[in-house]
């Protein structure tokens, strides 16, 4: 079967799949299971009601059970077994991982990532949302730093190590020092340092994010609070700091931690610029060196990775709720 005859038949049988159930479901609950015809029927009508959402959500709920749920209890359950996966050994593979050093750099440098990456973007973000609302050529400097979004973190990796560059003839960096004598060094071998000039790939790209979303933010403050924090006598930064921040702290909060998100699943830039070496692993990448000859650990690293994005998770929705 031709991949084009493949890709048509998929579309029809899941959508017309999707239609049928939901045409389906809904026939029978009102005419087979509560009839509004008989004696009942105003209970019937409230009972189908009361059941109709959970119908027509049972399919969700049925692919996050099979694709969320159990991949996760079967994760941790292949965490409490050896390499081969044949003799059990408990928490045997989170005591060893604890007990390397490489564990304990990969989670130093996870919470660097997770305190810095996120702050910066959002605080970028938020100082190039303010500066460039009032100005003419506003949009164009906005498009501009939005456009590392569109750049995959593979691509922004391979331009920053242009950028990074040991050679002076290709590093932009050490160009710049042998312009004024200093001798050439790469940035990416410098142990602690080199973890900041990787993140501020992440930051680069992520900053874009962060404006659009705090300048349309900004641009829902109501107008009537900043005249009357004017005509108080308010000057620029205590109008910001005091009227504005505080107005748009939820909006603030959500995209800060949806930024953390991403910054706990980065992987492939660790990877394309250093693969991990010179102490810059993170746990995806430290996952990632055991992914192929230690099952158990690498899946024991996983489960660790899941436990530090949960409260992450559980934030963003609260925040999200309260937005609404």
């Amino acid at each position: 079967m031709s991949p084009m005859l493949q890709g048509i038949l998929t579309i029809i049988i899941g959508v017309g799949g999707c239609l049928a159930y939901f045409y389906g479901s809904n026939l029978i609950l009102d005419r087979v299971i509560f009839p509004p015809r008989s004696d009942d029927q105003g209970r019937n009508i409230r009972r189908a009601t009361m059941v109709r959402p959970w119908l027509f959500l049972l399919p969700a709920i049925l692919a996050l059970g099979l694709y969320l749920v159990y991949p996760v209890i079967g994760s941790f359950i292949r965490s409490l077994y050896d390499r081969s996966g044949d003799s059990f050994v408990g928490l045997g593979n989170y005591v060893d991982m604890i007990g390397e050093p490489g564990f304990r750099t990969a989670v130093f440098n996870n919470f660097l990532w997770i305190l810095f990456v996120p702050a910066a973007s959002t605080f970028f973000g938020l100082l190039v949302a303010q500066l460039t609302d009032r100005l003419r050529w506003g949009s164009i400097a906005k498009s501009l730093i939005f456009m590392p979004m569109a750049i995959s973190f593979v691509g922004a990796s391979l331009i920053w190590k242009f950028v990074y560059a040991g050679d002076p003839d290709i590093g932009v960096i050490n160009a710049i020092g042998a312009y004024f004598g200093a001798e050439p060094v790469d940035p990416l071998q410098i142990p602690f340092w080199n973890n900041f000039f990787i993140m501020i790939i992440m930051v680069w790209m992520q900053t874009g994010f962060a404006m659009v979303i705090l300048s349309a933010a900004l641009r829902g403050i109501p107008e009537e609070t900043i005249e009357a924090a004017i005509i108080d006598g308010a000057n620029p930064f205590q109008l910001f700091f005091k009227i504005k921040v505080p107005q748009i702290a939820g909006t603030i909060g959500v995209v800060w931690t949806t930024i953390t998100f991403l910054t706990l699943k980065v992987f492939d830039i660790v990877y394309t610029m250093t693969g991990g070496n010179f102490e810059t692993d993170i746990l995806p990448s430290y996952m990632m060196d055991y992914m192929f000859r230690d099952d158990g650990r690498a899946t024991a690293v996983a489960f660790v990775i899941m436990l530090i994005v949960t409260p992450v998770m559980i934030y963003n929705i609260r925040q999200a709720r309260r937005e609404l």
